[in-house]
């Protein structure tokens, strides 16, 4: 039975060959991923490791609450002496670090802005700093004098010498580049860029003068790390904490591999929905092999081959097809391995160098998921061909479906689509979280459910374009109508691989364009604003920043939003610190009672629903306790007058202030945005004013109200681009799943072709009547895919309804359309080799056919 498995396989190349195919796409994906991650991790790794070389224990500064935010308190240069002189130290480092971003010569940006740092360089006794090796110049000495990374002054196309625009938090600053160097920064080996300040300089922009973030201990030749642990933490001030250097790689190192696993669960999840189509083809593809040999099989029972024997040789053959996918599907995920990295290296993300990581785990894995989904589809053929009479097999009575089983399917299917129907409406009224998850297996039953049903609903739905079809096309389209239904079972396990695709297609297009359109309303209906203010980190603006704008030319009004921490009747609450006089110009804050000109006054605006939960309207006296700079330690208690209740606003917090009043309690104001409207709104020379008033600081952004809208917008565009990309995977097993089902049917009806042909259909005809059959199966699975994907984005929006204002749902029709034309499109395309063949048959030969 070996040998004849074997010889089936090499006697049906061509039909195996898409099966091997649709396995092949799903083991690499698998393969792929595991790679992919593995040597991703290891590199990640490595690098680590090397980062900490030679540094025994690392001690970092304490750290205090202002008010629901983090701030150092860094450690004293006192701290840093303490610790060079203990015993088995050899030395240490202060460090201290924060962002800046370095212009190139048209003063743009370098590097993307989270990864942009700025950190001091410590020399030693010797001159030199050990973290950095520096291959041009020295290190920056003077106050006047940076140093760069590289990778960073060849982007820039500095030489030592130049001067450098930098950005931090306050004003751009100009350098003199005093030298060029290397290190194994984690960062810095990633694509960011690293700057180097003079110590006191460094301290000055991120902390405070004598203080340092953190410190670095080198051990003496011979003292354990554990040894100076001990005795580093003996001298450390109250709150600072200490650990080893290995234990912090150590724990950088899990950090990252707990990254790379939502990555590496993501891609695996759409590896598993590009198997789960392929099942559907290979249990096509061994239902046409076991029809093709149905005698062959009968005369094999009719000379004592027992059922388990008959059963056995189709999944022998499985077994072998399945393997064979795996290996090919294994190389060709190394290569995937290699590809994922180059797609993420043109994204801007540097990752380290390292060998490709074959794990014993990721070709088990590959080859197991391969085999086991191989035979696991095709089982069912082989229990069908083992249960076939051998008298009834030579008559071909087995062919046909028997009212009881289709009765049965149908009943199953019904109650299954049933239950998953209801998971997903009632997972829509529960709402957040908990809604979301019985969505999702609501989703999995219902698409079972469709997919058990849909040879029953491929009759009626098919009948309703036969009349048109025949109208257009004549007999060529009637009888494509007629053959689509033919056989049920197999035109609904062909749609299912599309349905699939395009359920999951459907009901992410309609959530992200319904959170676009959400996000666009927002924008529109909550900013007055031409334009908006941030740091390109993300950081906090120096009050400078806002200073400047005010002055900029053509600004007609100006605020701040300053975040401010606020003990509002004895609750801890987040208030924005605005200017009282243009907040209304750049916000649009429709007062529900009171006014917002009380801001002015020194009175507090709440936000409407804030205030009806605490029963609070204008008038009333909130007891209030304010820190300075954070400190709970100093704590005014004032009482603040409701002066204005106004309608929620997305881009303000529901508590807002005059920024006059937080002033005296906030030395170091904590500004994220500001706000401008201009004379003569946006445009090209309103913007240049703004970047002329900053002096051309390339550590800032400045959006107008249509990049505002992208920057949220984008995201999910291009998030959907990547689910589209990873799910084209499965569309493309789909494709030969429609190539299978027609060659099966093409092969089935030789006799009937040669027939047609002989009274009249000639060659043309013919390819169009393959053609139209493949084009209604395709929009047949694309329309049960998208009503079943509209009714997800439906019920999951639901649940995101509460935390969305104004919340719409919007069908988004263009692109509906757009994925029909392409089902129409998938279907001529795998029309074209089995309506070739169908229109080469030869009449005569053709006619003879059994």
């Amino acid at each position: 039975m070996f040998r004849t498995a074997l010889r089936n396989v090499l006697a049906h190349k061509a039909r195996l060959l898409m099966t091997v195919l649709a396995v092949v796409l799903g083991v690499a994906f698998v393969s792929g991923t595991l790679v992919f991650t593995d040597t991703l991790g290891n590199a990640f790794r490595k690098q680590t490791a090397k980062s900490f070389d030679g540094t025994a224990v690392v001690v970092s500064s304490p750290t205090s609450d202002s008010g629901g935010g983090m701030s150092q308190d860094g450690l004293a240069d006192a701290t840093l002496k303490k610790i060079q002189g203990a015993e088995g130290v050899a030395g240490a480092v202060g460090r201290v670090s924060g962002f800046a971003g370095v212009a190139d010569q048209k003063g743009k940006l370098i590097g993307s802005s989270w990864s942009n740092t700025g950190a001091n360089f410590a020399p030693g006794k010797d001159g030199e700093d050990t973290s950095y090796d520096f291959t041009k110049g020295d290190g920056p000495v003077k106050a006047d004098q940076i140093a760069l990374d590289r990778k960073t002054a060849e982007k820039g196309e500095y030489e030592v010498g130049d001067t450098v625009r930098v950005s931090t938090s306050g004003p751009v600053r100009e350098f003199t580049l005093s030298g060029v160097f290397t290190t194994e920064d984690g960062q810095v080996n990633a694509g960011g860029s690293l700057v180097l300040f003079d110590t006191a300089v460094a301290q000055k922009l991120y902390l405070k003068p004598g203080h340092f973030s953190e410190i670095n201990v080198a051990a003496a030749q011979g003292v354990s790390d554990q040894k100076v642990l001990t005795e580093v933490k003996e001298l450390l001030p109250k709150g600072a904490k200490a650990k080893t250097g290995e234990a912090i790689a150590d724990q950088q190192a899990k950090d990252i591999e707990s990254g790379l696993k939502n990555l590496n669960t993501m891609l695996l999840v759409f590896a598993g929905i590009a198997l789960f189509v392929g099942i559907f083809l290979i249990a096509n593809t061994f239902t046409m092999l076991v029809a093709q040999r149905t005698k062959e099989l009968a005369l094999m029972r009719a000379i004592g081959a027992s059922r388990r024997q008959v059963k056995s040789s189709v999944i022998m053959e499985a077994t072998v097809v399945g393997a064979i996918a795996s290996a090919l599907g294994f190389l060709l995920g190394l290569g995937l391995a290699v590809g994922l990295r180059s797609a993420l290296s043109s994204f801007g993300a540097e990752l380290p160098a390292g060998a490709l990581v074959v794990a014993p785990t990721s070709v088990l894995a590959a080859f197991v998921v391969g085999v086991l989904i191989t035979v696991l589809a095709a089982w069912l053929p082989a229990r069908r061909a083992a249960r076939i009479a051998p008298m009834a097999a030579m008559g071909s009575a087995h062919a046909v479906a028997t009212t009881k089983s289709l009765l049965v399917r149908n009943t199953i299917g019904g109650v299954i689509t049933l239950a998953g129907a209801i998971g997903i409406v009632s997972g829509a009224a529960t709402g957040g979280g908990q809604g979301r998850m019985l969505i999702g297996g609501g989703a999995f039953l219902a698409l079972i459910g469709v997919i058990v049903l849909i040879p029953l609903l491929s009759r009626p739905v098919i009948a309703l374009v036969r009349p048109p079809l025949s109208r257009l096309f004549g007999v060529s389209g009637k009888l494509a109508a007629q053959n689509a239904v033919r056989n049920p079972r197999r035109t609904g396990a062909t749609a299912s691989a599309l349905a699939i695709g395009l359920t999951l297609v459907t009901g992410l297009t309609v959530i992200g364009v319904t959170l676009s359109h959400a996000i666009d309303k927002a924008t529109t209906d909550n900013v007055r604003a031409d334009y908006m203010v941030t740091m390109a980190s993300g950081n906090t603006m120096d009050a400078s920043v806002l200073t400047a704008l005010e002055k900029a030319e053509g600004v007609k009004a100006v605020s701040g939003q300053q975040a401010f921490f606020l003990k509002i009747d004895g609750e801890e609450r987040i208030v924005s610190a605005v200017d009282a006089a243009d907040v209304s110009e750049v916000f649009r804050l429709d007062t529900v009672s009171g006014s917002l000109a009380t801001l002015g006054e020194g009175r507090i605006a709440i936000a409407e629903k804030t205030a009806e939960e605490n029963g609070w309207k204008p008038g009333d006296t909130l007891p209030v306790a304010f820190h300075q700079d954070g400190d709970d330690r100093k704590a005014e208690k004032k009482e603040l007058t409701v002066g204005a209740v106004y309608k929620e606003n997305e881009f303000i917090s529901p508590f807002v202030l005059s920024a006059s009043v937080v002033a005296p309690y906030d030395s170091t104001p904590d500004i994220q945005e500001v706000w401008l409207t201009m004379d003569g709104g946006e445009s090209a020379a309103n913007e240049q004013a703004l970047v002329k008033a900053l002096g051309n600081d390339p550590g800032m952004n400045i959006m107008d109200k249509q990049e505002l809208r992208n920057s949220f917008g984008g995201m999910i565009n291009q998030m959907l681009n990547i689910m589209y990309g990873l799910l084209g995977m499965a569309l493309i097993i789909a494709v030969l799943g429609v190539v299978n089902t027609l060659a099966m049917s093409v092969f089935e009806r030789q006799q009937e072709i040669g027939m047609l042909r002989a009274i009249g259909l000639d060659r043309a005809r013919v390819k169009r009547m393959i053609r139209l059959e493949a084009v209604v199966i395709s929009v047949f699975g694309a329309l049960i895919g998208i009503g079943l994907g509209t009714f997800l984005g439906w019920a999951i929006g639901e649940t995101l309804k509460s935390s969305i204002p104004d919340y719409a749902l919007v069908i988004p029709w263009a692109r509906i359309g757009l994925f029909l034309l392409l089902a129409g499109a998938v279907g001529v395309l795998a029309a074209m080799w089995p309506a070739r063949s169908a229109a080469r048959l030869n009449m005569l030969t053709a006619i003879k056919t059994e």
